[in-house]
């Protein structure tokens, strides 16, 4: 029996939409491009159930436009910055996403931009793919290794804390940073020191970012920050770009006062500052991290079962806290 209209307004695995189709009358775009706000607003009128991605803008207008009938927002991301999570709420409006599944692959990625940006491996792999003349040098590209290094984290929460696991097989030291101090099982299994964020910033060999997009933290990273990091240190950003300012950041890197940065995310995606885009010493990613068949996959099953449980009237699986 159907419980009503459920918007989807990206494309989702097969099997996930097959389960969501067992609950109610799917609204699918006709093309994988991220919707526009038009667009958006006129899927929604009727519906009882949106499934979002970080590309949608969901708010008063899109909760006006759907009518008092939306009971669910369902969000294919761990984040929700994308949301007007109160606004929803205060019309009843339950908010779920998708914590935990994309753990490990974000980590993986985090720390795969890490390894290119230090070892040089995007540099590396652009000079041979150009054709340029190379031989085996003793100084021949040498890049920073990471054992008996620092690493700063900065919000020690699920992502944050598998980027210190993989820290540790590398050899590195752990500090953190964050809204709150870690339990002390987590920082007795990371070997983790709680430092306040400029002390992290100032003595961090590389800074890592894996706290969630706020009004607090946006631009957590600016010029004085940056200002803060050694000259020799690399920032990695895997969270969301505007985290970070980029044009005080490209202004580090090019003038030589910070060694590098990995991003896989940017301020004004998918657009990203032109100045980074010609430096050799930034590792660059298209937001792929949680880019894996499997992660995508229980992303977008986790939200889809958040849509079954609150239509079904249960309880959501995961809501937003």
């Amino acid at each position: 029996m159907s419980r009503g209209r459920i918007v989807v307004t990206a494309e989702l695995p097969g099997t996930v939409l097959d389960s969501l189709a067992e609950v109610g009358e799917l609204w699918v775009p006709a093309e994988p491009a991220p919707l526009a706000a038009a667009e958006l607003l006129a899927a929604v009128p009727g519906a009882r159930a949106i499934v979002s991605t970080l590309n949608d803008r969901i708010g008063d207008e899109v909760a006006d436009a759907a009518g008092s009938g939306l009971a669910i927002v369902a969000n294919v991301a761990v984040g929700h910055d994308n949301l007007d999570v109160e606004a929803l709420r205060s019309r009843g409006v339950a908010v779920t996403n998708a914590p935990g599944v994309l753990t490990e692959a974000t980590a993986d990625l985090a720390f795969g931009l890490l390894l290119s940006v230090t070892r040089r491996l995007g540099e590396g792999e652009r000079l041979l793919r150009a054709r340029r003349p190379w031989s085996f040098d003793l100084g021949f590209m040498l890049g920073t290794g990471l054992t008996g290094k620092r690493l700063g984290v900065v919000g020690l929460g699920r992502i944050g804390q598998a980027m210190a696991r993989r820290a540790l097989a590398f050899g590195m030291e752990v500090v953190y940073s964050g809204r709150r101090r870690a339990p002390l099982a987590v920082e007795r299994e990371l070997r983790a020191t709680h430092l306040p964020f400029r002390q992290v910033l100032r003595t961090a060999d590389v800074v890592t970012l894996h706290c969630p997009l706020t009004a607090q933290t946006h631009h957590l990273i600016d010029a004085a920050a940056l200002a803060d990091m050694k000259r020799s240190a690399f920032l990695i950003n895997t969270t969301r770009g505007p985290v970070v300012d980029e044009a005080a950041l490209a202004d580090a890197l090019t003038e030589g006062r910070l060694a590098g940065a990995g991003l896989d995310v940017f301020e004004h995606e998918p657009a990203v500052e032109p100045r980074l885009l010609g430096l050799d010493n930034v590792a660059l990613s298209p937001h792929l991290g949680s880019a894996t068949v499997e992660t995508r996959t229980a992303m977008a099953r986790l939200a889809a079962d958040n849509v079954r449980a609150v239509l079904d009237g249960r309880p959501p699986l995961t809501p937003v806290s």
